[in-house]
């Protein structure tokens, strides 16, 4: 799958339903078909909307680590902790299950956000915060993520 691109603004309804906006309903249209794995994410109070495609393909990686080591098993454990298959109902809507609800705090206002070949999804509050921290340390976290003079960064 292509990267997924925009940040929008959407709301959920009492039942936890968003309506994905027409824009990025246009860019998942290859893969809605086969549906989405929701998690919460690993290092933010959000959730992870993974293409199925993607998410088995994460799997795949995941799959390799030795269960016999305790730190892998207990990983694994964690990193899948919630996680749900997710289908858009007729009207392109995504339930998103009270647990994970929850987990990310979401509330009325919501912010999907694309993360190249996955989508977040924010409580708005929360997410002008964390794009608010991460402003100040960006210019750094670009120079020693991106500004590599070797192979290990992209150029």
């Amino acid at each position: 799958m292509n990267s997924i691109i925009g940040t929008y603004e959407c709301k959920a309804d009492a039942k936890g339903r968003i309506m994905l906006p027409a824009a990025l309903k246009k860019q998942l249209t290859p893969v809605v078909q086969s549906g989405f794995v929701l998690k919460r994410a690993v290092f933010q109070p959000c959730l992870e909307l993974y293409p199925i495609s993607e998410w088995e393909s994460l799997m795949q990686n995941i799959n390799k680590l030795n269960r016999f080591k305790k730190k892998n098993n207990d990983f694994i454990r964690r990193f899948t902790a919630g996680v749900k298959f997710i289908e858009l109902d007729a009207s392109g809507r995504l339930l998103v299950p009270k647990d994970l609800v929850s987990f990310a705090g979401i509330h009325k206002e919501v912010v999907v956000s694309s993360a190249i070949n996955i989508i977040e999804i924010w409580d708005k509050v929360k997410y002008e915060k964390a794009i608010d921290d991460a402003t100040v340390d960006f210019a750094d976290l670009a120079e020693d993520v991106m500004g590599q003079d070797d192979n290990d960064g992209i150029s």
